[in-house]
C-alpha cells in the first residue's frame, strides 16, 4: 500500500524539484524575474508552478517565460514570501513543482491585457504569435514590467498617472481598439476589478474573453479546497476561466479565502495574502 501511494503521489508531479537560479532580471521598481532550468512538457501559457521555501511557505506563480527547458517566474515584492525571493542571488536554490491548472486558448489573432504583474503568465502567448496586440497597464511607467519585451507585436501602454501611453485604464484602450478591429479572443490577467471591466467591454463588442484568476492555494491539485471560488477550484478548474464561467462564479470580484479558509472581501484578502 505504501508503494502504491508513493507511485500515485509521483504521478501527479507533487514532489518539489530543487532548481538553481541561473539568472535574475530587475524588471521594474519592486519586480524581478527568476530564471531556472525546468522541463515543462507540452508547455501552455497560463499554467502555474508552486514555488517552495523550506520552513516558510509555498506559493503559486505563473510561468512568465519558457523556452528549451529554461523557465522563469516574475514576482512583485509584497510580503514575507516575496521578500525572501528578492534576497536570492544567482546560484541559490528554490523548490518547484508543477505545472498545474489549465492555460489560455491558443488562437491566431488575439489581444492580451496585463495589469501590473498580471502580464507575467500572458507574456509567453505574445511570443508564440506575432499577430498579437498587447495592452500593458500599470500605475506608472516605473512600475511597468516587460515594456520593451514585445517588440514584434503591436503594443499599447496605459498608466494611471499618464507617465507612459494613455492616461487612464486599459479598458479605455481596449474599447477604442475594438471600434476599429476584431480579435478572435481577448485574454487578460490583473486586478479583478480590471478583469470585470474587460469582460464588460468584450461583451459590448461580442468578443470572447478569458481571464486568469488568483486565489490562495495550498496544494495546487484540487485537494485542499482553499482556492475555491464559488463551486470552482482555481487550481484545478482554472486558473484560466472564460467570461461566461466567471459570471457564474458569485465570489468573482467580491470575495476570496484567507490561509485559514475564512471568506473575506477581496481587499482584505489582498492585504493578508502576501
Amino acid at each position: 500500500m505504501r508503494n502504491k501511494n508513493k507511485m500515485r503521489f509521483d504521478k501527479f508531479n507533487d514532489l518539489p524539484k530543487t532548481v538553481k537560479i541561473k539568472k535574475i532580471v530587475d524588471e521594474a521598481d519592486g519586480f524581478k524575474s527568476f530564471y531556472f532550468d525546468y522541463d515543462i512538457e507540452n508547455f501552455k501559457p497560463g499554467r502555474f508552478v508552486m514555488v517552495w521555501f523550506p520552513r516558510l511557505n509555498e506559493k503559486p506563480m505563473g510561468v512568465s517565460y519558457y523556452e528549451n527547458g529554461t523557465a522563469a517566474i516574475t514576482v512583485e515584492k509584497k510580503g514575507d514570501f516575496t521578500s525572501t525571493l528578492f534576497k536570492l542571488k544567482k546560484g541559490d536554490k528554490i523548490g518547484i513543482r508543477g505545472p498545474y491548472g489549465n492555460g489560455f486558448s491558443i488562437k491566431e489573432n488575439i489581444c492580451i491585457i496585463g495589469g501590473g504583474c498580471g502580464i507575467a503568465p500572458l507574456a509567453p502567448l505574445a511570443e508564440l504569435n506575432k499577430k498579437t496586440t498587447v495592452i500593458l497597464g500599470s500605475r506608472s511607467k516605473d512600475l511597468m514590467i516587460f515594456k520593451d519585451r514585445f517588440k514584434n507585436n503591436e503594443i499599447y501602454y496605459s498608466t494611471d498617472d499618464g507617465t507612459l501611453g494613455h492616461k487612464g485604464f486599459v479598458t479605455d484602450v481596449l474599447d477604442e481598439l475594438l471600434q476599429k478591429k476584431k480579435f478572435d479572443i481577448v485574454q487578460c490577467c490583473g486586478p479583478e476589478i480590471m478583469m470585470i471591466n474587460v469582460i464588460k467591454v468584450c461583451e459590448k463588442y461580442k468578443i470572447p474573453c478569458e481571464c486568469s484568476l488568483e486565489r490562495f492555494m495550498k496544494c495546487g491539485i484540487g485537494v485542499c479546497g482553499s482556492c475555491s471560488c464559488g463551486k470552482k477550484l482555481v487550481c484545478k478548474d482554472g486558473p484560466v476561466f472564460t467570461a461566461k464561467q466567471l459570471k457564474n462564479m458569485e465570489e468573482f470580484g467580491n470575495f476570496a479565502r484567507t490561509k485559514s479558509g475564512k471568506k473575506v472581501p477581496l481587499n482584505e484578502y489582498h492585504t493578508c495574502n502576501k
